[in-house]
């Protein structure tokens, strides 16, 4: 007689498979996880239960904690929030080291398609444990993600490596000179295969190590590094109106989001519509902004809310903010970089979705030309409690949703949290 599997079982099963796959990658990782204790006298709790990372508290005394030492930034958002472009402000000062969605990596080894909560919660293990070494300088932790595992540390591909000024210039890439102009496009061309070795002593030279993920849900995720005294981290959380969200990832991934392309093309919603993909962004930016706004003593210093359109209707302004608040200082390049991406035509952008050149100001409440009013009006019922927290307005008829002449962003100032 043939034994007869619930889909419950073939879950866990799945599930167990996956955290073997996580737990060997964390034993052969090149660089030991150890905490340390807050300077506070309270101690954060361990990210796992494995002995192999419990404190070392001899270990901890070779990392006083101390504010002049380099500072890790780490841009924390969502899909389709502009983070890319946020990133590239960062990305353009020369003090910086910056990795685009280095996490990117940890997904496809461990959980590619995440949609349970245990999955992510998996997920967030490894996330943290990549994050602590590469925020230490340790390229050499991301060959445990890779398959083929790299030879020699020399990576034969990384994701969106050439999105990095730093990994498309000398000494990193010996094919462009200090002087030459950065180009994506000719980085992807010229600076493979990637040498770590070389990445990580760039990286040791810099006073900022900054990086942008997508794959943290909350910053509540990140309290055992903010606690960690042999880091130094300031943490800038991106947030966008969860309408204009759904517009742009309708419109980007459009076999992911296939069922809501059908609802804003035909006015009817399907169905068999999964609505998660659309309530996971409110509810993770509401938990999120939440636990910044009770102002806890580890993020104190450590903080700062930054809205996407804000950041598109006066870039120039909310970028020296950013950069005072990470203690950069604003530089003439970086002003000249705002001005030409900032500008461009609705064409250039058709042309890269993923790209930073844009009539910002233009872009920041487009998707309400885009989405049918009943989807519009579902979205405000499902995010209300985020949207009034973050100061994004209800369209409450199909008229005021298409008068572009009223914005539904109001004036609302978010201070870091110093």
């Amino acid at each position: 007689m043939m034994m007869q599997c619930s889909w419950k079982s073939v879950v866990l099963l799945a599930l167990a498979s996956v955290a073997i796959q996580y737990t060997a990658i964390r034993t052969l990782s090149s660089t030991s996880y150890l905490l340390c204790p807050a300077p506070s006298n309270s101690s954060p709790a361990p990210f796992s239960a494995d002995p192999a990372y419990e404190r070392d508290d001899q270990r901890c005394e070779e990392y006083p904690s101390n504010s002049s030492r380099r500072l890790q930034v780490l841009l924390l958002t969502t899909t389709r929030c502009g983070s890319t472009f946020i990133g590239q402000l960062l990305n353009q000062h020369p003090d910086v080291f910056y990795l685009f969605e280095p996490l990117y990596h940890v997904q496809m080894s461990i959980v590619p398609r995440i949609h349970l909560p245990s999955e992510r919660q998996l997920m967030l293990g490894a996330s943290r444990d990549l994050l602590w070494s590469l925020f230490q300088c340790d390229l050499y932790a991301l060959e445990s993600y890779l398959r083929p595992a790299p030879s020699r540390h020399m990576l034969d591909t990384m994701f969106r490596h050439s999105a990095s000024r730093v990994l498309c210039q000398e000494p990193v890439c010996p094919a462009f000179r200090a002087n030459d102009t950065w180009e994506e496009w000719q980085c992807k061309k010229k600076c493979l295969p990637l040498n770590l070795t070389t990445a990580s002593q760039v990286c040791r030279e810099k006073p900022y190590v900054a990086m942008k993920t997508v794959r943290v849900p909350v910053v509540g995720d990140l309290r055992p590094l903010l606690e960690d005294p042999r880091l130094n981290i300031k943490v800038i959380q991106l947030v966008r109106d969860p309408r204009g969200i759904l517009s742009s990832r309708i419109d980007t991934f459009r076999d992911l989001y296939r069922l809501w392309g059908i609802w804003q093309a035909t006015g009817r919603r399907p169905h068999t519509l999964e609505t998660r993909q659309f309530s996971t962004i409110c509810d993770d930016f509401f938990s999120s902004v939440s636990t910044a706004l009770s102002r806890p003593a580890w993020l104190k210093g450590r903080y700062m809310l930054v809205r996407y359109e804000d950041l598109s209707r006066r870039p120039l302004e909310k970028t020296r903010q950013i950069y005072e608040f990470l203690g950069l200082r604003m530089t003439a390049s970086v002003e000249t970089w705002i001005q030409a991406n900032t500008r461009g035509t609705s064409e250039a952008q058709a042309k890269d979705k993923y790209g930073t050149t844009r009539d910002s100001a233009a872009n920041a409440e487009s998707w309400r030309l885009k989405l049918p009013f009943d989807m519009v009006e579902y979205c405000q019922g499902v995010c209300q409690r985020a949207m009034r927290q973050l100061g994004y307005r209800d369209a409450h008829s199909a008229d005021q949703l298409k008068d572009m002449n009223t914005s539904l962003v109001q004036d609302k100032t978010f201070l870091p949290f110093l």
